[in-house]
């Protein structure tokens, strides 16, 4: 979790799109881990499938699609935002003590795997949304895009016990679809 937010705030701070790309991969891989892990490494051969699958999405294609289109780009990088990236930084640190303060006054129906799970996955959604309204470039809109769909999916894995395929692959194909 200290690791996705680090990722979210580098994000925040970031002005090079290859770095930004290499951390949002990054971000990716430890989510493909995380069914594993709130499972108690409970090998089950659908959780290993499913985390390969997100490993190979949100790690490798996604990436990869980015760093051709970033090729063919004739920039490398955001130069002039709407938010500077000190204020984004800032920002950031608000929006992660407002998330850990908004997870305290949340009724959970059973208790949480990790305290950490549900102030992390909404403070990466946040860092998504900002990253889509405090940037220009078109490129760093979509990784913001799939920072908020990876907020998104820890929140759903932390919640769900048994994950339904067919929600978590809708989501991923709403990703595929922005990319």
């Amino acid at each position: 979790m200290i690791f996705l937010v680090l990722t979210n705030l580098t994000l925040l701070g970031l002005s090079r799109l290859g770095s930004c790309i290499r951390i949002v991969a990054l971000q990716g891989v430890a989510l493909g881990f995380l069914p594993l892990i709130l499972h108690d490494w409970n090998i089950e051969v659908h959780l290993v499938l499913f985390s390969i699958v997100i490993i190979s999405l949100k790690g490798v294609a996604f990436p990869w699609m980015l760093n051709r289109t970033l090729r063919e780009l004739a920039t490398q990088r955001e130069i002039e935002p709407f938010i500077g990236y000190g204020i984004s930084i800032i920002a950031g640190t608000i929006a992660l003590v407002a998330c850990m303060w908004l997870s305290t006054r949340l009724p959970f129906p059973e208790p949480l795997m990790s305290p950490l799970i549900v102030p992390v996955a909404f403070f990466t959604i946040m860092s998504g949304l900002f990253l889509i309204i405090s940037r220009k470039k078109a490129l760093t809109q979509v990784l913001g895009y799939l920072v908020l769909e990876n907020g998104i999916y820890a929140f759903g894995v932390a919640l769900v016990k048994q994950q339904p395929m067919l929600v978590e692959l809708g989501i991923l194909l709403d990703v595929f679809v922005a990319v």
